[in-house]
């Protein structure tokens, strides 16, 4: 019998935000059965952000989980940063982080490797960073206001990485969440996602988390259909395929996409 699809019930029971980010963030190469994928998802941030090309006054990242590393070359480029995550513990474990109290994760390792490539500097870019976080919020992408009840203003930009794929069961949910995340943008704003392709599952120590598996040309279906034009687009094999202890995902994809500018 086929296991059912982890949805985030699941996650705020089961998921431990310090296992994930002590096993796939505890050194710019992420996890050992995952050899740089985290590389190339700080890497493509960077290229994206450091230009200077996308800037504004609002970023949103929609389920940041218990990270930091997707605003680490963003900060610098927007006043006012807001992470969510549906699950209370991955909030608290980022809370902590930005309070800086003792015994909370240690990022150092991938703020360096981030400021080595921009050539900045890491107790700068630490500090920017909690300046800059202004809330950290319950997000539920399957519902059409993802932080209801609140509202927020459209932002510039929305960063979405490894979400999605995590948080719908099928691609009717998963163009529905497309959808509620595109209401969070303004006119012409920007969309950066990091996403997984063909990934069924990944796991946290022993804890299994199902995937939705998706394709390049879904994905870039679904935003075409939403008005999103795709500027950039880059993809990385999984390095061992034949590996699936922690996941089975084929490649990794990270894209940047502009909203149109019709309200």
């Amino acid at each position: 019998m086929e296991a059912s699809f982890t949805e985030g019930e699941f996650y705020q029971q089961h998921f431990d935000p310090r296992a994930y980010i002590d096993n796939f963030y505890s050194s710019p190469e992420g996890h050992s059965y995952e050899k740089s994928l985290l590389t190339f998802v700080l890497d493509s941030l960077s290229k994206t952000f450091s230009a200077g090309r996308y800037k504004g006054q609002t970023l949103i990242e929609v389920g940041s989980g218990p990270t930091i590393h997707s605003v680490l070359s963003a900060c610098e480029h927007f006043q006012e940063i807001i992470l969510s995550d549906f699950t209370d513990d991955s909030r608290r474990e980022v809370e902590k982080w930005l309070r800086n109290e003792e015994g909370a994760f240690n990022w150092k390792p991938v703020i360096q490797y981030v400021c080595h490539m921009e050539k900045r500097s890491p107790s700068e870019v630490e500090a920017k960073v909690r300046q800059r976080v202004k809330q950290v919020l319950k997000c539920d992408v399957r519902l059409e206001n993802p932080f209801h009840p609140q509202t927020l203003k459209p932002a510039d930009c929305v960063i979405t990485c490894l979400c999605l794929e995590a948080a719908c069961r099928d691609m009717l949910e998963y163009k529905k969440a497309l959808a509620h995340i595109a209401t969070l943008l303004r006119p012409a704003g920007v969309l950066v996602m990091v996403g997984v392709l063909e990934e069924s599952f990944y796991c946290v120590n022993q804890t299994r988390f199902s995937c939705l598996q998706l394709s390049k040309e879904s994905i870039e279906a679904e935003l075409q259909g939403l008005g999103f034009t795709i500027q950039e687009l880059n993809i990385l094999p999984s390095p061992k395929p034949e590996n699936k202890d922690v996941s089975d995902y084929k490649a990794v994809l990270h894209l940047v996409a502009l909203k149109s500018d019709k309200k």
